[in-house]
């Protein structure tokens, strides 16, 4: 029976959910879902001083709006600082670590005299191989005994087999002289003790994996499969940071991108399935492997994310739709939709969301719903308006009042109606904006009856004649 596929996503909470952190979280995802695995969530936090409350919430909700459900409870790695400092305990028992006097300002002259001779900086601590009856009655580190020769091997499914020499490594402190664990020990056993058997990680920490390998071989534990993915870059090629824009994943929520092109969007970010680039989350589960993982960054394009964006918004659902870009009014800090308006704009949707690549967008061209009377043309909508006599308005009216509300008849009645009064339907369609939506630019007139109805369109017919 096949090993059950377990990834995780562990991001440090110091800051918001970052594009690239939720690029990984999503691979992790696809890869966990497309398996029946499970996707674990562990909030890497024993930085005490720069982790926060206020960025846990934030990496949350960010995937929470991603829509990457996690399995289980989030795992705190602070809170299982025992369990790790016991695992450098029993290396320690076990003659595969050893404690370390040398002092700080030992350490830095060994550097710094290495330095002024040429030769490697890599410090050698010499309490590796002393007698316990050496030790002196002071503060110590436990360090790892590291491999002094041969080689380090990480089989990588993104970059390949990487070979480490290991009169490279140095002997990695374990745990500190206050007894607190390093982040290097805290990531593999909460990794090994969590079930953990891909590790899905961004390519920086790929120099991690030989000195993690260290602690997982002298445990005698399995060794993850491991894939580290290369870094997002901007457009100009470098490395993706405030000078690119928007950063947050929360930021893209405010901006009004929908959740799915997102995933669409950063799946495709440094991953392919041959020339697909619009897919759903079902086809992009089945699909997802490491082997479609590129080894060079992938580059953020604002213009190809929001080209998925429009296509995700035509397909959507339109209830699922309204809910969405309630959601999204909040994450902007605007005014939510009242229940009428947001039961009016499910209504319109159907002649909104072809054509909009995000949800400012779609609500620009869903104002004439939205609206309230009466409705105050614009500029170049008054400038229509003002193309015809209101007694051409006042005509229309009475025909409007008796015709049957369908498109058909409607398109029927305009288009013989502006034959009757020498003109083409084109000239009659500006005015008839304003009138409605009071602007230049709206969806076809005819939708816009059909979605306002006889009685409301009417009324608007009637101000405009005032």
């Amino acid at each position: 029976m096949s090993q059950t596929v377990v990834t995780r996503f562990a991001p440090s909470p110091t800051g918001f959910l970052h594009i690239g952190g939720a690029r990984t979280a999503l691979f992790n995802w696809l890869y966990a879902r497309g398996r029946g695995g499970k996707f674990l969530l562990r909030i890497e936090d024993t930085d005490r001083e720069r982790s926060t409350p206020e960025a846990t919430a934030a990496i949350l909700q960010g995937m929470s709006w991603l829509g990457l459900d996690h399995d289980g409870e989030v795992v705190s790695q602070f809170e299982g600082a025992a369990r790790h400092a016991e695992v450098a305990h029993q290396l320690l028992a076990e003659g595969k670590a050893y404690k370390c006097f040398a002092t700080q300002e030992e350490i830095a002259a060994f550097r710094d005299a290495a330095k002024a001779e040429g030769r490697s900086t890599l410090y050698r601590s010499p309490w590796r191989d002393a007698a316990p009856d050496s030790h002196p009655d002071a503060p110590f580190v436990i360090r790892i005994k590291a491999p002094q020769d041969g080689t380090t091997v990480i089989r990588d499914q993104v970059q390949g087999d990487v070979t480490i020499r290991n009169d490279q490594l140095d002997d990695m402190i374990l745990l500190r002289s206050d007894g607190t664990p390093v982040y290097m020990l805290a990531v593999v056993v909460d990794d090994h003790d969590m079930g953990v058997t891909h590790v899905i990680r961004g390519d920086d920490h790929l120099n991690n994996a030989a000195r993690q390998m260290m602690i997982y071989e002298a445990m005698g534990w399995d060794v993850p499969v491991w894939a580290h993915i290369p870094l997002i870059h901007g457009p100009d090629g470098k490395k993706l940071s405030k000078r690119h824009g928007a950063l947050g994943a929360q930021e893209y929520q405010a901006m009004g991108y929908p959740a799915a092109g997102m995933r669409n969007y950063l799946a495709r970010l440094g991953w392919s399935h041959g020339d697909d680039e619009f897919f759903s989350d079902a086809q992009a589960k089945e699909w997802f492997d490491l082997d479609g993982i590129g080894k060079s960054p992938a580059r953020f394009d604002l213009k190809k994310l929001e080209n998925l964006c429009g296509q995700h918004i035509a397909v959507s659902d339109d209830a699922a739709l309204r809910q969405e870009i309630q959601a999204y009014l909040e994450a902007a800090g605007q005014t939510q939709l009242s229940d009428v308006q947001s039961q009016d704009l499910e209504r319109a949707m159907y002649c909104l969301k072809d054509r909009a690549r995000t949800f400012p967008e779609l609500l620009e061209k869903a104002e004439f719903a939205l609206a309230s009377r009466p409705i105050e043309p614009d500029a170049k909508a008054a400038k229509a308006l003002a193309s015809v006599s209101d007694g051409i308005l006042d005509q229309l009216t009475p025909q409007l009042q008796n015709v049957s509300w369908s498109r058909d008849d409607l398109e029927a009645l305009l288009n013989e109606f502006a034959e009757a009064n020498d003109t083409k339907f084109g000239k009659l369609a500006g005015p008839l904006r304003a009138v409605l939506a009071g602007r230049a630019v709206t969806p076809s007139v005819f939708d816009m009856m059909l979605v306002l109805g006889r009685e409301e369109t009417l009324a608007r017919l009637a101000d405009a004649a005032k």
